[in-house]
């Protein structure tokens, strides 16, 4: 019996499916083993990449089904709930430290977002393109909303007099939750319905790579199945990175580096999901989806994790420290100064990747060597 193309399709479909239901068996089997067994955490290291792929998977498949925009935003969304979902835990168990964790991992996902994601969409696509197109309206939108809300979150409490040190009061912090979410919102529509062509493919090479990739029809209960096994992938890579984080913090001991770094990793592995699908964006020549992917995943990362967070310190009642330390705002304001710069021309070279992949480096030293 001769095997047609699309039933290859169908089973490696149905194969992917069946990786993401093994990742959280893997999870649920080796979690009472992991503290005390180091192969299991290495095993669960190994299985966390894997969730990760089977996750930009499956976000892919129902981007196709529901179009560009809202594509980007469903991976954005579990990510950030990833995110959330890492902090919540952690807060409940490192006590007094816990009032800094989500400042450090907020920060740090802008950081690797803004610097390390974009640099190298931006340094594979120039190697491979030499010169790629985006939308600058669109890029710009992405920014400033960005710009915003740090500025908002991470630079303002520092200069509050109501109370002492970067945080804020009771009534300061439900502002600014609920202003967080909205501008959220509001983005959301600008991106979805007002303004959508602002975030599609701006060159005519791009947009017929996305039109032979969606020639691949995806059908309702194709992308039904994908959505539910990207839960299941988003559960195991909640599970898979607690699990290792024991390890995390024994190797930040062990290298002696400050525990704020506990922020950086955490939101270096929770971006992985849209770290590889905006890199394989940007290799199909689709820069302006790697941006969106990006950017728009630093914007859900502030506007949706911090009002929850800030949910859970009422809950808590719990201080939570949301002001940066000097050299932090230092490189903040740098890593958008430049990204003014280098995603406002509407066209983008590998030299503009290799910048902000150093004000990464510089970040990630200065972190670990403060």
């Amino acid at each position: 019996m001769v095997t047609t193309a699309a039933q290859i399709l169908r089973k490696e479909f149905e194969f992917k499916h069946l990786i993401a239901t093994l990742c959280l068996i893997v999870f649920l089997i080796s979690k009472p083993f992991a503290d005390s067994n180091y192969w299991i955490s290495t095993l669960a290291s190994v299985f966390l990449g894997i969730a990760v792929m089977a996750s930009v998977h499956h976000a892919e498949i129902i981007a196709h089904k529901i179009g560009e925009g809202l594509g980007t935003l469903v991976l954005a969304l579990c990510v950030t709930v990833i995110e959330v979902g890492l902090i919540i835990s952690l807060m409940s168990q490192v006590g007094m430290e816990s009032s800094y964790l989500a400042r450090d991992t907020v920060f740090a996902a802008v950081m690797i977002i803004t610097n390390g994601m974009v640099a190298l969409c931006l340094i594979l696509g120039g190697l491979k393109f030499k010169e790629q197109e985006f939308q600058v309206q669109g890029s710009k939108s992405l920014l400033v909303v960005l710009l915003t809300l740090s500025f908002l979150v991470f630079v303002l409490p520092n200069y509050t007099t109501t109370t002492a040190g970067p945080t804020y009061n009771p009534v300061q912090m439900i502002f600014t939750g609920v202003i967080c979410v909205l501008l959220y919102l509001v983005f959301v529509f600008f991106q979805t319905t007002s303004h959508k062509a602002y975030f599609e493919a701006a060159s005519e090479t791009a947009k017929e790579v996305t039109v032979s990739e969606e020639s691949h029809e995806v059908t309702k209960v194709d992308a039904w199945l994908s959505f539910i096994s990207l839960c299941l992938s988003l559960i195991a890579v909640i599970g898979l990175a607690k699990m290792i984080s024991p390890m995390i913090e024994r190797g930040i001991v062990f290298l002696g580096a400050p525990k704020s770094t506990v922020g950086l990793l955490i939101a270096a592995i929770v971006l992985l999901p849209e770290t590889w699908a905006a890199i394989n964006a940007a290799r199909a020549n689709r820069l302006q989806t790697s941006l969106n992917l990006a950017l728009g995943s630093g914007i859900a990362s502030i506007a949706l994790t911090i009002p929850a967070v800030i949910i859970y310190s009422f809950y808590e009642n719990q201080e939570l420290v949301l002001g940066l330390d000097p050299k932090n705002m230092v490189f903040m304001a740098m890593t958008f100064l430049v990204g003014i710069l280098t995603l406002g021309t509407g066209k983008s070279t590998l030299l503009q990747g290799a910048v902000h992949a150093v004000i990464l480096l510089a970040y990630f030293v200065m972190s670990f060597v403060p």
